[in-house]
């Protein structure tokens, strides 16, 4: 791998599934802007959050309480939809990031469509480009990365979710070929002056090894956190996450 100078690594830690045990139940508890508060405490550099067009975790009043209350900037991750825009307009979150949605999915399930999309999504960028900061959530595939330079948008962030999968699963030839896919779009998105994030699935080993990649600037993690924090505490789940970035990032700069 050639290694420029590293950035510095930032921690956006996703809140969603703290909103997920609240709607499990009803009610007010456990509350995300809580659980914001106590990652910003922690170490985490900004907070993520989806809102979903089903309301399933994050809700509208989430949002508006997040921007309202947080000290480190909100990163409003939403689908390309009228409905989205407009709140994000009303809103006026630091960061809007854009990811593919389907409603029968559990999760984000691969980036966004650029490519094919482009005539749709070169207006909503346009507009969002007034008062945030986009981010495309892509595949690591610097045709993608390409095209979000030509939409305009300054953020990618790249879906790690192939690679942890392959990584999960003992694959090993599979999790090579998506490591150097991830690797090939975050040399492309520095080459085009894009700055380049990464996320989904990520753990401790994993994010340690993402964030050896130089060209990464900002990991974005919120299931595992959450999960690990059922057994360590929130706090303690973000610090060790903070070390194993770091960790990772060290041997990017060796």
């Amino acid at each position: 791998m050639v290694k420029p100078s590293a950035y510095p690594l930032r921690l956006g830690v996703n809140i969603d599934h703290v909103a997920t045990i609240r709607n499990a139940r009803g009610g007010l508890l456990p509350d995300p802007v809580r659980a914001a508060r106590l990652a910003i405490e922690a170490g985490a550099d900004g907070i993520t959050a989806h809102l979903r067009e089903d309301r399933r975790h994050i809700r509208d009043l989430d949002m508006e309480l997040l921007e309202a209350e947080l000290t480190r900037p909100l990163n409003f991750e939403m689908a390309a939809t009228p409905e989205m825009i407009a709140i994000a307009d009303r809103i006026r979150p630091h960061a809007v990031c854009l990811v593919p949605e389907r409603r029968e999915e559990r999760t984000t399930e691969g980036g966004l469509d650029v490519v094919g999309q482009r005539d749709r999504l070169a207006p909503m960028i346009e507009e969002l480009n007034g008062h945030a900061r986009v981010s495309l959530f892509i595949e690591p595939d610097p045709r993608a990365v390409a095209m979000a330079r030509e939409l305009g948008a300054p953020v990618v962030e790249l879906h790690t979710g192939a690679w942890c999968e392959a990584v999960a699963a003992e694959e090993r030839d599979k999790a090579k070929a998506e490591f150097a896919r991830i690797v090939a779009a975050a040399k492309e998105a520095e080459r085009l002056g894009v700055e380049c994030h990464a996320g989904h699935g990520l753990d401790y080993a994993t994010a340690r090894a993402i964030a050896a990649i130089p060209n990464i600037v900002e990991l974005n993690i919120g299931h595992f956190l959450i999960g690990e924090a059922i057994f360590v505490g929130l706090k303690e789940a973000i610090r060790a996450m903070r070390a194993a970035m770091d960790e990772g990032r060290a041997g990017a700069r060796a």
